[in-house]
């Protein structure tokens, strides 16, 4: 079986073994892992139960990097989104009180729509209308949007009646915890180690056992049990539970426009710095496998839903793999394996405290930062539009309100400066609707 396997991905072509492709595996999971409990402590504040999440985290992450491993053959992981899990959590379902089983919902129809989009020339010819400098500016905004919310979940940025929001006490232990947690993965990627922010979370939570919160009681609860039999009767509370037509009902473009749109270009980018990095980045910017990477990931995200997650999309971290020699989808083979194995660490859901999360939230937030860099500051009929998506995203809590208006300044800049000729129909028909959007 083996060298069949062997044979399948090419691994003589690609000049590459077992060993190579396990180590690259082994790596990208431990790299990725971290998901496991931050997607339950996010997702948990939408009122979904956390070990459930866990559960659905484990098996769609699973299901959808053996999807690409198998059918797409690159060595790319995927598993829920950063930022996608945020805005399901904070501006579907607290910010528009609608219940989480609405907003799986939409991330099923999401799936569905990009999986055709992936399929069809549309998708490369939506993808090319939208600037550059929005795309750039997209995962910018998403990153301050997840510190904020790693910053708030810490209590290191509070509500405050007068500045709207002020420092919090940074003598509260939990808050402490935060900080300590900040430091040790912060320290952690300076010395390059490997899973540095799975590994952070866990010292993190170990280390708030030892610690009394303010409620008198210690900040991480063990309750003796840190792996179990899968626990089927918890994944049934999520499994199957979205509600399609509820989504349906609350519009397409407050809500489904921007799992897909965020969706299309996250997974877009991502595949293209990790294809670079494999060194099979074509001239005109495609490569070998790429629409099989795309429909893989849309797979991922209807996969998914159904079984109780938020946007599945393909990850960064499989960078890390790749620097491990990994080339081919068995990385994926043995990644995908590892997610659905460890459905057993469902437990450590109900363990691992906030305190222990948010500093992960902090730092990925940091990582996202980098296109920043890309962006044109020298146009400002580039450069506003893409300062507003990033402000916007933090500032009104959503990052459909910074697509929105950062769209729609950019059309209006390019307007008004006569630079008709840079726009297209697709953006002509987005502000269009936008506009509508918002006085209906």
């Amino acid at each position: 079986m083996f060298q069949a396997l062997a044979k399948y991905f090419g691994f003589k072509e690609k000049d590459t073994s077992w060993s190579n492709e396990i180590i690259a595996g082994l790596t990208t999971f431990v790299t990725m892992a971290y998901i496991l409990f931050v997607n339950p402590n996010i997702l948990g504040d939408a009122g979904m139960p956390k070990s459930a999440v866990l559960m659905a985290t484990a098996i769609g992450a699973g299901i959808a990097t053996l999807t690409m491993g198998l059918y797409a053959k690159l060595p790319f992981a995927l598993a829920p989104g950063m930022g996608l899990n945020a805005y399901f959590a904070y501006s579907v379902c607290q910010g528009l009180g609608l219940p989480w089983q609405v907003a799986l919902g939409a991330v099923f129809i999401d799936g569905l729509i990009f999986l055709i989009l992936s399929i069809l020339p549309v998708r490369k010819w939506i993808v090319q209308s939208i600037p550059l400098n929005i795309k750039l500016a997209t995962s910018v905004g998403i990153g301050l949007f997840i510190a904020l919310i790693g910053l708030k979940s810490a209590g290191i940025v509070v509500k405050s009646d007068a500045t709207l929001v002020t420092l919090g006490s940074l003598k509260t232990p939990e808050t402490l915890l935060s900080i300590f947690g900040i430091i040790v993965i912060a320290l952690l990627m300076a010395l390059n180690v490997k899973g540095n922010i799975l590994i952070g979370i866990l010292i993190t939570t170990i280390v708030g056992a030892f610690i009394k919160g303010s409620n008198g009681e210690y900040i991480t609860h063990f309750t003796g049990n840190i792996i179990a039999l899968p626990n089927w009767s918890e994944f049934s509370k999520t499994f199957l539970a979205l509600d399609i037509l509820g989504a349906l009902k609350w519009g397409f473009f407050s809500i489904i426009f921007t799992f897909t749109f965020v969706d299309m270009f996250d997974t877009v980018g991502t595949i293209s710095g990790l294809a670079s990095k494999l060194n099979i980045l074509k001239e005109d910017g495609s490569f070998e496998g790429a629409e099989r990477a795309l429909v893989s990931d849309a797979v991922g995200t209807i996969a998914g839903a159904l079984c109780g997650t938020s946007t599945i999309t393909t990850y960064v971290e499989s960078a890390s793999g790749i620097a491990e020699g990994g080339k081919t989808g068995a990385v994926s083979l043995i990644t995908g394996l590892l997610f659905l194995l460890s459905i057993v660490f469902w437990p450590l859901a109900g363990i691992i405290p906030s305190a222990a999360t948010a500093p992960a939230l902090v730092i990925v937030g940091f990582l996202m930062m980098e296109p920043i860099l890309k962006v044109n500051f020298k146009d400002v009929s580039e450069a506003l539009p893409a300062f507003i998506t990033i402000i916007a995203m933090p500032f009104t809590y959503s990052v459909a309100n910074g697509l929105i208006l950062g769209i729609l300044s950019y059309v209006l800049l390019k307007l008004l400066t006569g630079k008709v000729k840079e726009l297209n129909p697709v953006l002509i028909v987005l502000s269009i609707l936008f506009i509508l959007y918002f006085i209906f």
